[in-house]
Parts: C-alpha cells; sequence; structure tokens
C-alpha cells in the first residue's frame, strides 16, 4: 500500500498526457536564474517525455543554444546579466525555429505586449500552473 508521499509521486504520472514530438524536437532549454523555477519547470517537461537543460544567465545561453538547438525556449525576463526580452531578437535572428516562452513575475500589459512583439510566441505570468504549461507546450507542439 502506498503513502501519501508514494501517491503523490505517482497520480502526475497517471493524469500526464504523452505527445508525439520527432526526437529532434525532444530538448527544452530554461533560462531563468531561480533555481526553484528551473527545477518546476524540468518536473513539468519531463513528465511530458521531454529533454530539459537549464542555465542562469543570458550568456549561458548564447553558450547553450551555439551547442544545441532546442525546440522550445523558456525565458524568463529579469536575469542577472540582462533583459530576456532583449534577447529575443539574438534568439529569432540565429534560431527563427526555436519557439520562445516567456515567463516572468512582472507580468504588465505593456510588458506582455512589448515581448510578443520582439518574437516571444506566448508570454505566462509567475507563478504558473503545471495545466498552464502543459496547454502551452500543446499549442506550439501539435
Amino acid at each position: 500500500m502506498l503513502d501519501l508521499e508514494g501517491m503523490a509521486r505517482i497520480l502526475p504520472l497517471l493524469f500526464t498526457p504523452a505527445i508525439p514530438i520527432k526526437m529532434e524536437e525532444k530538448r527544452v532549454l530554461i533560462v531563468d536564474d531561480e533555481a526553484d523555477i528551473c527545477n518546476l519547470l524540468s518536473w513539468i517537461l519531463r513528465q511530458r517525455n521531454l529533454l530539459p537543460f537549464a542555465v542562469n544567465t543570458l550568456s549561458d545561453a548564447q553558450t547553450a543554444l551555439k551547442k544545441e538547438e532546442p525546440a522550445i525556449l523558456f525565458l524568463d525576463n529579469y536575469l542577472p546579466d540582462g533583459f530576456g526580452v532583449e534577447f529575443l531578437s539574438f534568439i529569432k535572428k540565429n534560431h527563427p525555429a526555436v519557439k520562445i516562452i516567456m515567463i516572468t513575475a512582472h507580468d504588465s500589459y505593456s510588458e506582455k505586449q512589448h515581448a510578443l512583439k520582439k518574437g516571444a510566441d506566448f508570454f505566462i505570468s509567475k507563478p504558473f500552473t503545471r495545466a498552464l504549461i502543459n496547454e502551452t507546450i500543446d499549442s506550439l507542439i501539435l
């Protein structure tokens, strides 16, 4: 018989749908300076059989993108070495196939519009839910 902790580990596996995507599209880059956000997103993505990898700065993101192009990139706006929204033009110019999901705790209407105009495919406010992350990924992949 499972205890509560065991049930908490198993239930998400039972209710998280798997989606068919090409092997080369399975990588997801997370750019956020908050370890808990990176860990939470990584956990959600692994539940979907995606392969997340995380970095904490824009310069590390640039290095990671040179090594491997992900299908999806989660990008925080406020990072130690700059603003994610200003990094969007670099991504769109050098990696146009990458789908970008901006995630930020600062979610004013003007900031959202600015990010979408600069090339973000989606804009998600923190805190977010697993359901919202899954719906967003579904709309990008399917």
